[in-house]
C-alpha cells in the first residue's frame, strides 16, 4: 500500500448545506469504520465531482480494484483519479483481485449471487482491516445507483459479517448522462417516459417506450429489432480518450455500429458501450 501523492487541489470539506453539517470524517458514530461509495463518472477525471474529491480525501484507504490485464485500462484511470485529486498526506491505495462470474450450469440470477458472495467476502477483508474508526472508499464506475451492485454487496456485507461499519454514498455521471451529452441529445421526449433495461431483455420484449435505454448489451440486440425507423444514439468508452458515438435511423447504421463495435473490441481487448433507442418526436400524440 503506497502513499498517494500530493495533487494540485486541496481538500474542502465535505458538506452540503441544508442537508447535514457533518464532515466525512464525523459522519458516523466514533469508533464506527466508515465506507464511501464514490461515483466517478465513465472514465474522464474530470467527470469527478467536488464531492467525491471531498470523500476520497477524508477516507484512509481507497480500494482500487483489478479485473486482470484485458481491463488495465480501467485501472489506470482510477490511479490517475486518485493522482489527480488527492491531497491530504497519508491516503493509502490498496489493490485488490475483482474474481471473474462463474457461468457455467447456473442461472443468470445464480451465477450473479454466487459471484457477489465472492466479492463480499473480499470486501469484508478490506473493511476489518480498516482501523478503528477509520474509513475506506470504493471509487465506482458511472454512479453507484445504476446498474452497479456496490451498495448491495456493501450491504450484504454488513448483514451477514457483523461488521460494524457506515457508508455514504456519493453520486456519479452515469454512461446515460454522458452518452445523451456525447450526441447532444436530450434522454426524453416531451411529456413521455423513458425505459432503462439490458439488451437481453430488449431482444426478448423488443422496442417498447418511446425512448429505451439499453445497457449491458453483448448480444447487440437492436440490431435485431424491427423498427428500421426508430433512431439510434450509440456510444462506446465514453469520456475517454478511445470514446467513439454513431446516430442515425436504425435501419441505416446499425451494420455499422456492429463493425464499429467489434472492431473496437478486438482492438481493445474489451468494450462498454451503450445506447438510447427512440421512435416517434415530441408533442406527438
Amino acid at each position: 500500500m503506497d502513499p498517494v501523492g500530493r495533487g494540485q487541489l486541496a481538500a474542502l470539506p465535505l458538506r452540503r448545506p441544508g442537508f447535514f453539517g457533518k464532515t466525512a470524517r464525523n459522519h458516523g458514530s466514533i469508533g464506527v469504520k466508515h465506507i464511501h461509495i464514490i461515483g466517478i463518472g465513465t472514465g474522464n477525471p474530470e467527470h469527478v465531482t467536488i464531492q467525491a474529491i471531498n470523500a476520497m480525501n477524508a477516507a484512509d484507504v481507497i480500494f482500487l480494484p483489478l479485473k486482470g490485464a484485458v481491463k488495465e485500462e480501467l485501472a489506470e484511470v482510477r490511479r490517475e483519479i486518485c493522482q489527480r485529486y488527492i491531497a491530504r498526506p497519508g491516503v493509502r491505495i490498496l489493490e485488490f483481485e475483482v474474481p471473474q462470474r462463474q457461468t457455467a450450469e447456473r442461472s443468470y440470477g445464480q451465477s450473479v449471487d454466487a459471484w457477489h458472495g465472492e466479492i463480499a467476502h473480499i470486501y469484508e477483508e478490506l473493511i476489518s482491516g480498516l482501523p478503528e474508526d477509520g474509513s475506506g472508499a470504493f471509487l465506482v464506475w458511472g454512479d453507484p445507483s445504476l446498474y452497479d451492485s456496490t451498495i448491495r454487496i456493501i450491504e450484504r456485507v454488513r448483514q451477514q459479517a457483523g461488521l460494524e461499519f457506515d457508508y455514504q454514498v456519493v453520486p456519479g455521471i452515469t454512461s446515460i448522462q454522458a452518452l445523451a451529452a456525447s450526441h447532444n441529445i436530450p434522454i426524453n421526449l416531451v411529456g413521455k417516459p423513458i425505459e432503462i433495461t439490458t439488451g437481453r431483455r430488449l431482444a426478448r420484449e423488443g422496442l417498447q417506450a418511446p425512448t429505451t435505454v439499453v445497457m449491458l448489451d453483448g448480444e447487440q440486440a437492436f440490431a435485431r429489432i424491427d423498427d428500421p425507423d426508430a433512431e439510434i444514439f450509440w456510444g462506446a468508452y465514453l469520456g475517454t480518450e478511445n470514446e467513439i458515438v454513431r446516430s442515425g435511423r436504425l435501419g441505416d447504421v446499425a451494420t455499422d455500429i456492429l463493425t464499429l463495435r467489434r472492431e473496437a473490441r478486438q482492438r481493445h481487448g474489451w468494450i462498454m458501450d451503450i445506447y438510447l433507442l427512440r421512435k416517434g418526436r415530441d408533442f406527438e400524440e
